[in-house]
């Protein structure tokens, strides 16, 4: 027997297998990952709310879901002004927080995917990323980034993502520094729409940091660790063959061993004639 396909050694060979593919592995299941926010909306329309609202929900455990930083699919518009949603705003960052994000659509605007534009970019952003990673990383090993630049792609989604935070809850969601982006108006010189300055639409200011800042820091999460696994699974694989190598080896040894006891056995032990 091939010691590979002894069943002790299974967990060994099996743990092997998925090093040796691991990034294959995570491009499936990651990859679903992504699309269920995507699928939460196409139940909706259908009419399998059921379906559809247990994905809101799992999903809400990585995201605000907040309706005006959220794609709509089967609606009018991709994306909606809290004053175009059917929802009475309280002026209270927490409450007003909770509306939205229960707001999950309707057959009229449409219906929300699963997570906002940021996890979209970021999320999303991982995957893509991973992709491009596995098709370079056939061809040419691939150095990690150091550590350094690894934090200066982390810097603009953490200013970003910090600002916005403060902005909604000192002040408001509607009302905030980050809101109307007076500052950004008044640098710039008014040069550009008042729809580019103000809220959270498509194209607006917001939105498109959003969009940038999460799918450089998916680039950069994805250049500075995936090499590293990379290079762990490869090491592992290695000190596996290894050791299946020695097994391997022990067993041919051992097969001889018992061989030329056969042979001796029979040589010091004639079968007699009839």
């Amino acid at each position: 027997m091939d010691a590979t396909t002894q069943p002790g050694l299974r967990p060994l060979t099996m743990t092997r297998s998925i090093l040796r593919h691991w990034l294959v592995i995570f491009l499936v299941v990651y990859g679903m990952f992504n699309a269920l926010p995507f699928v939460a909306p196409m139940f909706m329309k259908l009419g399998w709310a059921e379906a559809g609202n247990a994905i809101y929900t799992v999903y809400s455990f990585f995201c605000h879901q907040m309706a005006q930083r959220s794609f709509f699919l089967f609606g009018k518009h991709v994306m909606y002004r809290p004053d175009q949603l059917p929802i009475t705003l309280t002026g209270s960052t927490g409450t007003d927080t909770l509306l939205l994000r229960d707001f999950r659509g309707s057959d009229l605007l449409g219906w929300k995917v699963a997570w906002s534009d940021r996890m979209i970019s970021l999320y999303g952003g991982v995957w893509l990323a991973a992709l491009v990673y596995w098709g370079v990383a056939r061809l040419r090993t691939i150095k990690p980034l150091s550590i350094w630049v690894f934090g200066l792609m982390l810097l603009p989604i953490v200013l970003d993502g910090s600002t916005h935070m403060i902005s909604d809850t000192t002040v408001g969601l509607l009302t905030g520094f980050r809101y109307d982006n007076a500052w950004l108006a008044a640098l710039t010189g008014h040069v550009l729409p008042k729809s580019f300055y103000g809220g959270d639409a498509l194209g607006s200011f917001n939105s498109s940091m959003r969009l940038i800042t999460g799918l450089l820091a998916a680039v950069g999460t994805v250049w500075f660790t995936f090499p590293l696994i990379d290079q762990l699974a490869r090491g592992t694989v290695h000190d596996i063959d290894v050791k299946l190598a020695r097994i391997a080896d022990k067993q041919r040894r051992r097969s001889g061993q018992l061989e030329d006891a056969h042979e001796h056995f029979h040589t010091s032990h004639p079968t007699r004639p009839n």
